[in-house]
């Protein structure tokens, strides 16, 4: 980290509890809120968590505990998407590079999930606003405890259509890929369907978002500053606006995400037009 970029990032935290102190930030909050809910809103956004470990370095803490604000930070993430009304969320949360990682940062990470997913399948909230929660990933990677509650979650809300959120872990968008190849492949084989009749629309049935109304993202976000998707949604991001923010995932806040949003709004989508 720059010596530039420490600066950025110290003056980001001095200015944030100024703006709180003098309660401009909430009055800020409010005034953007009602600005982007006059214009349509993204149906679908999706968001890459990056940035844990090196918030926390930066704020000489362990990995451990930038884990665990951002999970806190995602868990606060649920409540602004249900108070501006987004519809589908896809969250990026473990990928399968991620589980190189070593055992004992793993293993709490781990532990984190269980917790928060845990909380999560208890949370009356989700029931009240029809949430449908599914894994999208590898899941057999994970330990049993996670495959287990994840499988609660799912099972749990099956039949809610008003809210999605999907959990991208042990998540690769090029396996993804490969797995919907080898569905289409047996289904040519058992004569389900034919060569010449493979599209889009037949990929996109396969791929592991294909229970949703809309599986391409309006709007991808990525926090950290890194320019890049690692591999997420890569069929499905084709025609999505993209957006790397300079924060970490931990300091996130709900300004940053409603000022993505107004971005979005500010664009025009072509659609490869």
């Amino acid at each position: 980290m720059g010596l530039s970029e420490d600066f950025d990032r110290g003056g980001r935290a001095v200015m944030d509890r100024v703006l709180h102190a003098s309660r401009v930030y909430s009055y800020y909050e409010r005034r953007l809120e009602s600005e982007i809910l006059k214009y349509p809103l993204p149906n679908h956004i999706a968001i890459i968590l990056d940035g844990n470990r090196r918030w926390a370095r930066y704020h000489f803490l362990d990995s451990e505990r930038g884990h665990q604000y951002g999970a806190d930070r995602a868990e606060d993430l649920l409540n602004w998407i249900h108070d501006i009304g987004v519809k589908i969320t896809t969250l990026y949360i473990l990928s399968t590079e991620n589980l190189d990682r070593e055992d004992e940062e793993l293993h709490n990470i781990y532990c984190l999930l269980e917790i928060k997913l845990n909380k999560l399948y208890n949370d009356e909230r989700v029931h009240r606003r029809q949430m449908r929660i599914k894994a999208i990933g590898d899941r057999h990677k994970l330990p049993h405890n996670l495959q287990e509650i994840l499988t609660k979650l799912e099972e749990s809300t099956a039949e809610y259509n008003k809210m999605f959120l999907n959990i991208a872990i042990a998540y690769g968008g090029q396996r993804e890929l490969v797995d919907a190849v080898k569905k289409i492949a047996r289904m040519t084989k058992m004569g389900e369907i034919e060569v010449d009749n493979i599209n889009e629309k037949t990929i996109e049935a396969c791929l592991y978002t294909s229970h949703l109304p809309q599986s391409s993202p309006d709007l991808i976000l990525r926090t950290s500053g890194e320019k890049r998707l690692s591999g997420f949604l890569i069929w499905q991001s084709a025609y999505s606006e993209l957006m790397f923010m300079d924060v970490f995932w931990p300091e996130f806040r709900k300004i940053d995400l409603m000022r993505a949003i107004r971005t979005y709004q500010r664009r025009v989508r072509r659609y490869g037009r």
